[in-house]
């Protein structure tokens, strides 16, 4: 195997690491037990977000030049200084990486050990990533060699055992849609907005391992995210089957964390347990190593290296600890409407960023972007359970309103008609 193909190997793991952390665990046996024997298009539509949308998503931001400023500035420079701020907060401090502190508590140590403290274990949790992030130097490396193999052998044993010996047989379970149900499902992963930031890292592994031209860099950064495509759509797939085996074993309401927890005791007995507990520490330790560093990059270059790499790496690690405490189900609830809110803009920023140099009027992006907050912010109202009834019931009769993208048309007409307004005001000059 030549350096090329061991240094794409190398950075697919450590992608693939990045993003399957404490959401991407969770989330697919939770769908597979939601939509029983309709799993099928429930994961098509989950692998869309899941891994569709992070991949273009790795690959738009590369060919934009490698930053999520470089990705939104085509909106606005203010507006990509909101846009990333809300992105980077809500896959650092605020949701993603206290998400990772929770579910490793409530998967990794209290099956194990019932009495153990959840601040002992956040303490320990975030201290180790702190240890891991506060010399950005290597960090792809380090996690692509040594934790990424561990993650992929424990859950393919789950998955394995699972599929020779289900627990049962997938279900009706009544499930409407699953393909869009899926599709949403994924953004609780928040893959697509990290990918946007995630690019800047692999670009810079790949400078350091002698990589200087752009070309090569955008050609080894999309080769290894279809490496870190393929893993995950392997465990996605495994999880969320063993998930829609349990949909006439264990009750709709069940915990998303207690699911899993019970499927692999179903499966392994209690050498599960430590079994998941193992996996679920590498894929959350992983994933917050990730988005620390990431978080630190990004906020000491948005304020002009005022404001060092290590004192906000050293911040976000102490208030991701104290926000963990508050548990998985709860950042999980936190999360939705700014999700909802959030992920159409992303999607827009991907998409139209793949196919830039087939948009002659960059106002088209603004204009894109303007007619999805209009329909996902009352979305997100809806979300926190205060809608505008009557908002609300215009937006349910825009196509595809039924399957969770009402944003799509009004995104569409945003885009034509500011490249229409911005054609005419050059006419006119």
């Amino acid at each position: 195997m030549n350096k090329t193909s061991k240094d794409v190997i190398v950075v697919g793991f450590a992608l693939f690491a990045m993003f399957f952390g404490a959401g991407n665990l969770i989330f697919p046996p939770a769908l597979g037990l939601m939509t029983g024997d309709a799993w099928v298009p429930g994961l098509i539509g989950f692998l869309l977000t899941g891994i569709g949308m992070p991949v273009l998503g790795i690959i738009a931001a590369s060919k934009a030049g490698g930053s999520l400023s470089d990705l939104a500035d085509k909106v606005n420079p203010t507006f990509s200084k909101i846009i990333g701020t809300v992105i980077m907060l809500a896959i650092g401090p605020l949701l993603a990486i206290p998400r990772t502190g929770a579910t490793t508590f409530e998967m990794g140590f209290a099956p194990l050990f019932p009495s153990v403290s959840p601040i002992l274990v956040s303490v320990i949790f975030f201290g180790v990533t702190l240890f891991l992030v506060i010399n950005p130097s290597g960090i792809v490396d380090k996690i692509g060699k040594v934790l990424t193999p561990v993650l992929l052998i424990s859950l393919l044993v789950v998955i394995i055992k699972g599929i020779m010996n289900p627990i049962g047989s997938p279900v009706d379970t009544g499930m409407q849609n699953a393909f869009s149900k899926g599709f949403t499902e994924g953004y609780q992963t928040m893959d697509a907005l990290a990918s946007m930031v995630f690019a800047g890292i692999v670009i810079g592994s790949l400078v350091q391992k002698g990589y200087t031209d752009t070309k090569d860099q955008i050609k080894l950064t999309v080769m290894a995210g279809l490496v870190a495509a393929a893993g995950l759509a392997i465990v996605y797939g495994g999880l969320m089957y063993l998930g829609a085996t349990s949909s006439g074993v264990f009750p709709a309401d069940i915990a998303r964390t207690q699911l899993t927890i019970s499927i692999t005791e179903s499966i392994l007995g209690n050498a599960g347990k430590a079994l998941i507990g193992i996996s679920v520490s590498l894929a959350c330790l992983t994933t917050a190593v990730g988005l620390t560093a990431t978080c630190g990059e990004y906020f000491s270059n948005l304020s002009n290296g005022k404001i060092g790499y290590k004192p906000i790496v050293i911040g976000v690690t102490i208030f991701s600890a104290v926000m963990s405490n508050f548990g998985v189900d709860a950042i999980v609830k936190i999360a939705v409407p700014l999700l909802v809110t959030v992920y159409p803009v992303g999607i827009i920023l991907i998409v139209f960023n793949i196919f830039d140099d087939y948009i002659p009027n960059k106002t088209a992006y603004t204009g894109a972007v303007f007619g999805a907050v209009c329909i996902s912010l009352f979305d997100a109202l809806a979300a926190m359970g205060t809608p505008v009834t009557a908002v609300s019931e215009l937006i349910s009769k825009l196509p595809l309103a039924s399957s969770g993208f009402a944003w799509i048309l009004p995104a569409i007409v945003g885009s034509i008609i500011a490249m229409a307004t911005m054609k005419k005001k050059q006419e006119n000059v």
